[in-house]
């Protein structure tokens, strides 16, 4: 596989009304799934195939979902957000079997993994979201657990979101979870869908502005892999092997990204293991303290 087969810009993926489609329909794509979608008032998109999970995940704006399960008909109201700089949204868990319409103005994403196993439905509020700073100094970033093992019942689905403050770093130390090494590494392909805009609080922004960040894959003994990308909103990095990192915000602009990870492994798990030549950084943050400007909330800044 080449690097074009990996990394698609906003819009390459387009198919059927929707912004972006990652599915097993994907050459080279099989656990993982991702929708993108942008609805104006009145409009509505259909979730038809009952053999996944699945979590709604809205970006900007608010939503209802009207789903299906055993002949049971539920709307579930997802209040959402101003943007995805706004600290955590409402999702909705669907079980596998259960069919869905999407309506509401906005932007919002679909995580999804194949499997005939079945969990229950949830509504996840934004205020049950367990919110992880994770690193310190340069390497702090912000991590919405809804769709983790420890926050989420679910069939193989892992799904979080995480926000990198202008010129951090996130996804580092590289690392890779290509292989099952019991106890220590999972196998599981990874989605990243990424959302970048200027900084927040910055008191001069650009009227012409192109929010970006970057992003690395390189090989590991699983497969070669090369991608190194300007990354924007709307851009889908795929991660089927290979140390993947670092995630780097530009200075004067905030970077955002969606991770759904699944895999065929027997346990739902997320163990990774680093690049051995950057691992040692992780021993560098116990000196360092987390970014100041961490949480974001739809307040505009930390909380008080």
């Amino acid at each position: 596989m080449t690097e074009h087969n990996w990394f698609h810009p906003r819009g390459a993926l387009a198919r059927d009304g929707w912004e972006s489609v990652v599915d097993g329909d994907t050459p080279g794509w099989e656990h993982t799934g991702i929708r993108i979608a942008q609805l104006s008032p009145g409009d509505e998109v259909t979730l038809d195939d009952p053999g996944v999970e699945r979590i709604i995940i809205p970006l900007t704006g608010a939503f209802a979902v009207t789903w299906t399960l055993n002949d049971e008909v539920t709307t579930t109201e997802l209040a959402g957000r101003q943007s995805v700089f706004d600290g955590p949204t409402d999702v909705l868990y669907l079980s596998a079997g259960a069919r869905a319409a999407v309506s509401g103005s906005g932007r919002f994403a679909v995580a999804s993994s194949p499997t005939d196993e079945r969990h229950p439905s949830r509504h996840i509020l934004a205020a049950e979201t367990a919110v992880e700073l994770r690193g310190a100094g340069a390497s702090s970033r912000q991590v919405h657990n809804f769709g983790t093992p420890p926050s989420l019942e679910a069939a193989r689905l892992i799904v979080c979101e995480v926000i990198t403050p202008a010129n951090n770093w996130s996804s580092y130390p590289p690392h890779k979870h290509d292989e099952f090494n019991p106890g220590q590494e999972s196998r599981l392909e990874e989605i990243y869908y990424f959302e970048s805009a200027p900084q927040r609080g910055s008191e001069i922004v650009a009227q012409d502005g192109d929010p970006f960040g970057m992003f690395s894959t390189y090989s590991s003994p699983a497969g070669e892999i090369d991608i190194n990308a300007m990354v924007r909103t709307g851009d889908i990095a795929l991660v089927p092997y290979g140390y993947h990192g670092p995630a780097v915000a530009a200075p004067g602009y905030d970077l955002y990204y969606l991770n759904v990870m699944a895999g065929s492994g027997p346990e739902r798990a997320w163990l990774i293991t680093d690049d051995p030549a950057h691992s040692w950084v992780r021993q560098t943050w116990s000196a360092q303290d987390v970014d100041s400007r961490l949480p974001f909330t739809s307040k505009g800044g930390p909380r008080e």
